[in-house]
């Protein structure tokens, strides 16, 4: 509070100023100077005091503080407020600074003993959040904004920090371990693939040499056939033809080294002499 001698009051950028004369609040002074009636035989004393209206931080340093599976936790937190009604940031309370400490402290402390270690762990962001909305409504009754809260530390008991570490190093093994498998997983599915699909190619080309092999196969048959049948109608028109296939089989026989007998009644044998003399 400064106490006015002069006839003029110079408020600071950021800044506001409550006029008090002989005690009483008169008025709000906004940044710039300001010139103070004075009578001559004016004895009454005039005050002023500054509030900051910038944005500030508080940190509400390390509480030890019991989790609801009654884990002991250290926490510090960061706040970030502004004065909104300095009237009321300098009438509702002796000192809102201080009042903004005990109610983080006090709103911690409630978030903290309703959660289990495991979820604070999960979302540190829940704790700032709900240490905000817990403290946004009493703030505003005494003329502040609290624009957030974050958790600035949070410690734990030496023991359970090497028992979490070695949970951190095993959730690391576990996942590198998980990520292997998946890498093995997908190269041999992709082997699978390839297999399947060179099995796939293998069958369809046995398919297509097994069809290729049947068409052959009936085109020399209806060869076969076409042959024959025109064989069997030289044939019959010139009987002749027959006997000449019968010899040329005979002959393939005999070049092959096989054994037959021929048999000739003899009146075709008086003749095939008559025909050799």
């Amino acid at each position: 509070m400064t106490t006015i001698k002069k006839k003029r009051v110079i408020v600071q950028q950021s800044h506001v100023g409550l006029l008090y004369e002989d005690g009483v609040f008169r008025q709000i002074l906004n940044p710039g100077k300001h010139k103070l009636r004075r009578g001559l035989f004016d004895r009454v004393q005039r005050e002023v005091r500054f509030v900051d209206m910038r944005e500030r931080t508080l940190t509400i340093k390390g509480q030890e503080i019991l989790t609801a599976d009654k884990v002991a936790l250290r926490v510090s937190l960061l706040v970030y407020f502004r004065v909104k009604d300095p009237r009321a940031a300098e009438h509702n309370v002796a000192s809102y600074e201080e009042r903004i400490y005990e109610d983080v402290q006090l709103a911690a402390r409630r978030f903290l003993a309703g959660r289990r270690l495991e979820a604070i762990l999960g979302d540190r962001n829940e704790m700032s959040d709900a240490v905000r909305e817990d403290v946004v409504g009493a703030a505003a009754g005494y003329g502040v904004e609290i624009v957030r809260a974050e958790v600035k530390d949070l410690v734990f008991p030496g023991n359970l920090r090497e028992i979490m570490n070695q949970v951190l190093e095993t959730e690391r093994r576990a996942e590198a371990k998980l990520i292997q498998v998946r890498k093995d997983a997908e190269a041999q599915a992709v082997k699978s693939a390839a297999d399947g699909a060179v099995q796939r190619e293998r069958i369809a080309l046995e398919r297509e040499e097994a069809q290729a092999r049947a068409q052959t196969e009936q085109q020399a048959r209806a060869l076969r056939l076409e042959a024959e049948r025109r064989e069997a109608e030289a044939i019959a028109q010139d009987p002749q033809l027959l006997r000449l296939r019968e010899l040329h089989t005979l002959a393939e026989m005999a070049r092959s080294g096989g054994k037959f007998a021929v048999g000739l009644d003899g009146r075709r044998l008086l003749g095939l002499l008559r025909e050799d003399g």
